[in-house]
């Protein structure tokens, strides 16, 4: 099984690279260090599992999913997380992810992980599991909605950076728009939002997954 591995931090991709060569079917034939770098590396590397950190610079492990899930040939994806978090968790499988692994167990659970994706079926740590069910739960009985994702994927791009902190001229170089597209963008996410400022959309990006607190 030829294995895409993306994690912005060379330990953690280390680590997580030796458990998966210890195995005779596993091989991990190309690395990321962001979600850009690695939807880059499918395009040049034959790719039958796409392992992705969630959170990552400049473009998430879910945002990466997101644009792997869109090819055709695309490889199965199997999402990486430090976080039992049922916004992650319902996003991931909403992309096309065929399983949720946390990190704390990664080395009792990924090789199972792997082995499950590529049969087609669907890995859940079922510790995480309890824990977004019971948390799904809590939600409803709270009369509360369960989250989902109502902005737009260039939309969450903008979110990103401007939690970042680049600035609108910043932004538009970064992702080749104009400043006006960007002022419109972020205009459009404070009204969807019901958001006054840069603060409360930060706060936004962090509960959505797009940067670390």
């Amino acid at each position: 099984m030829r294995i895409l591995l993306a994690d912005d931090h060379t330990l953690v991709r280390r680590g997580v690279r030796l458990i998966l060569e210890q195995q005779p079917d596993l091989r991990v034939v190309a690395e990321a260090a962001d979600g850009a770098d690695a939807v880059a590396a499918l395009r040049e590397t034959e790719v039958d599992l796409a392992v992705l950190d969630i959170v990552m610079p400049t473009m998430t492990g879910l945002q990466a999913a997101r644009e792997i899930a869109r090819r055709s040939d695309g490889p199965k994806i199997l999402m990486l997380s430090m976080h039992d978090n049922e916004q992650y968790f319902f996003e991931s499988l909403k992309l096309g992810a065929s399983g949720y692994v946390l990190k704390s167990v990664v080395d009792e659970d990924l090789v199972e992980a792997c082995r499950a994706a590529m049969r087609g079926e669907a890995f859940v740590y079922p510790g995480a599991m309890g824990a977004i069910v019971r948390d799904y739960l809590d939600r409803r009985a709270r009369g509360e909605r369960v989250p989902e994702t109502v902005l737009t994927p260039r939309e969450e791009e903008v979110l990103k950076l401007i939690a970042e902190g680049q600035s609108s001229k910043e932004i538009a170089k970064t992702l080749s728009i104009s400043i006006k597209t960007v002022e419109k963008h972020r205009a459009n996410m404070l009204a969807r939002l019901g958001m006054r400022d840069r603060t409360e959309l930060t706060r936004y990006a962090i509960r959505a997954g797009l940067i670390e607190p």
